[in-house]
């Protein structure tokens, strides 16, 4: 339960900031922009909500990934088709944008994951100096 309160704070944050910002566009007459904010708004609460998969410590990290890509193959990327950012003519079009979100997923996780081993080696050679 804590870890859903945790996931959901993580996802309603942004959520609000970029509804906000959505609803300020909507009223200043830039329906587009509003959208953008709005459908930015909803990854953002789907990213953060999911973002706790990787404090399951019962999982292995493969569980992790695998589950965490799947919930994001069935929140994020539906919500990218029907965003309006792609357009969509035909059955390519939808692969298309199926390759770039496992492009831009793949590159996303691979530098924050590079990132996380960077931070976790120099804290782990920080402390042996300190100690």
């Amino acid at each position: 339960m804590k870890l859903l309160v945790k996931g959901l704070i993580r996802g309603v944050i942004p959520l609000s900031v970029l509804l906000v910002l959505s609803l300020y566009n909507k009223f200043q007459g830039l329906g587009p922009n509003a959208e953008v904010f709005f459908f930015y708004g909803l990854i953002a609460f789907f990213l953060g909500l999911a973002s706790v998969l990787y404090e399951i410590k019962q999982w292995s990290f493969a569980k992790q990934i695998l589950v965490h890509y799947l919930v994001m193959l069935i929140t994020v990327f539906p919500t990218l088709l029907l965003s309006g950012f792609y357009q969509l003519h035909s059955f390519e079009d939808v692969l298309n944008v199926y390759f770039q979100f496992n492009k831009v997923g793949l590159i996303l996780f691979l530098s924050t994951y590079l990132i996380f081993r960077l931070r976790k080696k120099v804290s782990y050679h920080k402390s042996k100096i300190l100690s």
